[in-house]
Formats: structure tokens, sequence, C-alpha cells
């Protein structure tokens, strides 16, 4: 039988979309997720005030990724979307971090075998439990694969060194600030020369679900405060926490014709979530 000009088997196909995935992913600066005694945190390294990699997706749920930002960015909206319709049709409870993780999974997949180029991103959810064994971290990758992580992930560029080191140095129930300086140090460490590069509150993103906290669990550390965690000198800004966007009960809860396919916000320029650095 003779094959029609241009013929590319599945197989290769599935392995050119990965191969091309997998480096748009690696040129993203990395994001670690750590459980610690209080809740779960979040640290990436991000140079941007405006595009965030970590964000509040509902009460005790946040979402964390590396890849191309117009991307992760249209799958946090429609995350938001769902989890709001959900919220509202049945019960604030019923939201819960793996559904939205087999949601995402689902369209990703989708994605990944239908159309014509994957989406270069990696995302986690997670969400806080009223105790640590009830915490739940899930990682997704740019085909769909769903992988439920316990105590801690690493994505981006340096995910497997800082893996590997985080195999080594993680323990159950860290302090935040012990969690906080381990993220942060082996995010400034060179996998290649093992150099370490000393990052300063404004080179990082950093957030938290605090279990602690009433209904919405999700803060941001910045300002001031992440500077005395870090052990550095304060800068002068004394803010503590920014709003993420409007309360959940005032957002929208029109529901997404499609996951993947849902409008922007006009929060950033179609570009990789490194450019604007």
């Amino acid at each position: 039988m003779t094959m029609p000009f241009g013929y590319v088997s599945p197989e290769q196909l599935m392995k050119d979309r990965a191969d091309y995935a997998r480096k748009g992913i690696a040129r993203g600066r990395s994001v670690v997720v750590l459980a610690y005694d209080g809740g779960i945190l979040f640290v990436a390294e991000n140079l941007s005030r405006a595009l965030h990699k970590i964000s509040e997706i509902y009460d005790r749920i946040a979402f964390a990724a590396v890849g191309k930002y117009n991307e992760f960015e249209n799958l946090r909206m429609a995350g938001v979307r769902y989890a709001d319709l959900r919220g509202y049709s049945y019960d604030r409870q019923d939201v819960t971090g793996r559904g939205l993780a087999n949601v995402f999974a689902q369209t990703l997949g989708t994605i990944f075998t239908v159309e014509s180029k994957p989406y270069e991103v990696e995302i986690v959810i997670a969400e806080v439990g009223e105790s640590a064994d009830e915490d739940q971290i899930y990682r997704l990758t740019y085909d769909g694969s769903v992988a439920d992580e316990h105590g801690y992930v690493a994505m981006g560029g340096q995910a497997d060194p800082i893996t590997t080191a985080l195999d080594e140095r993680y323990r159950d129930g860290m302090p935040l600030v012990d969690a906080l300086s381990l993220a942060v140090e082996l995010l400034g460490r060179d996998p290649t020369t093992s150099e370490q590069r000393g990052l300063t509150p404004a080179q990082l993103e950093v957030a938290v679900l605090e279990r602690g906290r009433p209904r919405r669990k999700f803060r941001r550390i910045t300002g001031d405060t992440l500077s005395r965690m870090l052990g550095q000198e304060p800068t002068g800004d004394n803010r503590t926490f920014t709003p993420e966007g409007a309360r959940p009960d005032e957002r929208t809860s029109s529901p997404p014709t499609s996951l993947a396919g849902g409008p922007h916000e006009p929060s950033g320029p179609d570009q990789d979530e490194d450019s604007p650095d």
C-alpha cells in the first residue's frame, strides 16, 4: 500500500507535539508548591508585577502554572467560571480541587490530540483541607495527564534538580518560614554550576492557602512581610495582602461554552510568561 505524500504516523505526530510542548515549558522560570504546617505555599520566580503565575480559583483552591501566559490564563479564567457556576448551582463545598483537576485534564487532553498546536503549559491545582491529611495537590501536564502529588511539586525549567533536592530536604510539617527559605534557595540555584543566586522579594511571587483563615484561604505575601520572612531588610512597602480580584460571590456565574475557549481578561498581552521580564 502506498502512503499518501506527507503522511505522518500518529505515533510520530504525538511525539512531535509532546517535544514541542516540553521545550516551551522548559523555557519558563520554575514554580515550587510546598505543604507546610499551616497550609500550602506557592513560590515562583517572577519579575512581572502584572502577570501572575499564582492565583486564587475559589475559597480554598489555588492555581499555579508555568509556560505560555495567555494559554494558562485562559485555563484559569475558565476554571474560575466553572467553580462559580458549580458553587452557585449546588453548594460551595461541592467545588473541589479534584473536580477542577479532572475538568482541566479533559480540556488539555482534547487540545493535545485534536488541535494543531498543544498548550505549552504545566499547572498545579491545590486545595487546602481542614487538616494536613486532607490537603490535595494535583499536577497536570500539557497532554492532560494528572498526578496526585504529596508534600511538594516543582514545575518549569529547573523542575528536575529542584525535585531531586526536595526529595532529600523536604519534611512534613515544616514551618512557613523554613518552607519559604528552602523554596527560594532552590529556585536561585543554577542547575549547571550549582552557584547560588540571591533572589530578592521583587523577583518573587509568593502566596499561601492558609488553613486558619476564614472562608477565603488564599493570601499573597508581599512587601515588608516577605522581606522579613527572607531575613532581608524591609523595603518600605507595607503591603501584606493583595486581594485576588472580585470576591467569589461577586464574580460572573455565566457557564463557559468551552473550558479552554472562554474569553480572556485583558490582563496581559499574547506572549510567553517570561517575555515581560
